[in-house]
């Protein structure tokens, strides 16, 4: 297991750890839910395990369908139809930082609950979504950059010694060549791993969320509308995890975090249901923040670093038939996405 693997692993597993423990607390908020509802709770149990089945099945599906394009030729990185399926991905990216995430965050933190915290009248959710998307920016150039002299002195290290008296023409374009392959490959690694971080951020607090609630008529649309928004982002991840070309360990490692993250959601919700009062201000606030940021990650991630670096290669602007498909894609992502809102 690479450095980066391992420090991407340990970072996720804290977020797991960390993130429930800020969320439980004791109900010290004095709004009254008007209509309050007394959900039938061994029915709402039976929806939960149905939820953890049904969505950990669609994220494995759905984290698959890019990844084995290794092994299946129409689904390789190099087809048309990758180059589709990466747009349609960015497409359910983008409606679930501007459509799911964001207006959630803004329930929570223009929630009536936290109308006599000192920033209430500030609109701290544009705030942490923008201050999240230049973080994200930030972190993408520095890990690209640092990633690339790595690489640049290992490359120089394996080279000392060797001294080469034929056909140097032909290996200085071959090393050009390489050099640029592996910096694309470096950029496809650094992508994959920040989008993963924005979409465990949401599927932990989605998973708490649905785990928490007794409400079973809330849970049962819930269930339809959850797997089919991970299939969808499985897909997205997925096209990143394949162009990355990691190595076995680390890819099962990236598909096994994403399609746990939602299902083991649940199961804390589940476990601090007691304890947890969604309309807490502690809740509300921490829910409000972690949101915002994961709208402000998914959002830069899916028009900078997957429509706009695809959409501007001479390859895409060469051609007709790309243009037109990628855009249908799009849209037909954005569009499938966002109508599973009225689930949500």
């Amino acid at each position: 297991m690479s450095k980066t693997t391992k420090v991407f692993t340990f970072f996720v597993f804290l977020l797991l750890v960390l993130l429930p423990a800020l969320v439980v607390s004791e109900c010290n908020c004095t709004c009254n839910k008007e209509d309050e509802v007394v959900g039938d709770k061994a029915r709402a149990f039976r929806y939960k395990f149905a939820a953890i089945a049904s969505i950990l099945f669609a994220s494995v599906i759905g984290v698959l369908i890019p990844v084995i394009g290794k092994f299946v030729s129409f689904l390789s990185p190099d087809r048309d139809f990758f180059f589709f399926i990466k747009a349609f991905a960015a497409g359910v990216i983008l409606s679930t930082g501007f459509i799911h995430v964001l207006p959630d965050a803004f329930e929570n933190l223009k929630s009536p609950c936290l109308s006599e915290h000192p920033w209430a009248d500030f609109p701290f959710t544009g705030f942490v979504a923008m201050c999240a998307a230049m973080g994200t920016l930030m972190v993408d150039a520095f890990a690209t950059a640092y990633f690339k002299k790595v690489h640049m002195i290992e490359e120089q290290t394996g080279h000392e010694g060797h001294v080469h008296l034929h056909h140097t023409h032909a290996t200085n374009n071959g090393h050009a060549h390489g050099s640029s392959d592996s910096s694309q490959l470096l950029r496809h690694r650094v992508i994959s791993q920040v989008l993963e971080v924005g979409i465990i951020v949401h599927s932990v607090i989605i998973g708490i969320g649905l785990g928490a609630s007794e409400d079973a008529k809330h849970i049962k649309p819930l269930v339809a509308a959850l797997t089919f928004h991970q299939f969808f982002e499985g897909m997205g991840l997925g096209s990143c995890i394949a162009q990355a070309k990691f190595k076995n360990n680390a890819t099962v490692i990236m598909g096994l975090f994403f399609a746990l993250t939602t299902p083991v959601g649940i199961g804390i919700g589940m476990a601090i249901s007691s304890r947890y009062e969604e309309n807490s201000q502690k809740a509300l606030i921490i829910e409000g923040i972690f949101n915002a940021a994961s709208a402000g990650i998914l959002i830069y991630m899916a028009l900078v670093d997957l429509l706009a670096a695809d959409f501007t290669t001479e390859r895409f602007q060469n051609s007709t038939y790309l243009q037109l498909g990628a855009n249908i894609s799009l849209l037909l992502g954005a569009g499938l996405m966002s109508a599973l809102a009225y689930w949500d």
